[in-house]
């Protein structure tokens, strides 16, 4: 299967939004998309607020992968992988596997020492891919956030 990975530039936002949207459809969460396709150029390409790099075929965005660097207190530099996105029609196509290629790539030139990201955990397919992968499921650690109205409860409380 013919495809190219190479790094997004701002041209491709408006597919790779559209991979976001379905993969928030997958996730059983299509509302939750508040991203529009300026926050994507401006967050990614002006104020380099992550580093996307993107797989295509045909003129088409077909896979998508998202990283941004955290700073671990008991590592050092990491970077985080939000989310690694391969459209239905491309999965089983070794397309996920080089687009994981490149995130750990591009990490190890950073010089991290960690790549970290979350997967849900009824996504069975994609726990085995990223076991398969020599990656660590920690099973036992809890995502915590708080999104913007719990941020606003949370300052309004303690005024």
């Amino acid at each position: 299967m013919e495809y190219t990975i190479r790094e997004g530039q701002p041209k491709d936002m408006e597919q790779v939004l559209n991979l976001i949207h379905e993969l928030a459809s997958f996730e059983k969460e299509a509302h939750a998309v508040e991203l529009s396709l300026e926050d994507l150029q401006r967050d990614g390409f002006e104020d380099n607020l992550f580093h996307c790099f993107v797989a295509e075929k045909e003129d088409k965005i077909v896979g998508m992968a998202l990283v941004y660097p955290r700073y671990s207190t008991w590592k050092g530099p990491v970077i985080h992988l939000e989310d690694l996105i391969v459209t239905k029609e491309m999965r089983g196509s070794g397309l996920g596997t080089s687009l994981l290629n490149e995130v750990v790539k591009y990490g190890n030139d950073l010089g991290v020492k960690r790549i970290s990201w979350e997967v849900l955990d009824w996504n069975e397919p994609a726990i085995g891919f990223y076991e398969s992968k020599g990656a660590n499921v920690m099973r036992d650690w809890d995502v915590v956030q708080l999104d913007e109205a719990g941020i606003k409860n949370y300052l309004s409380a303690i005024a």
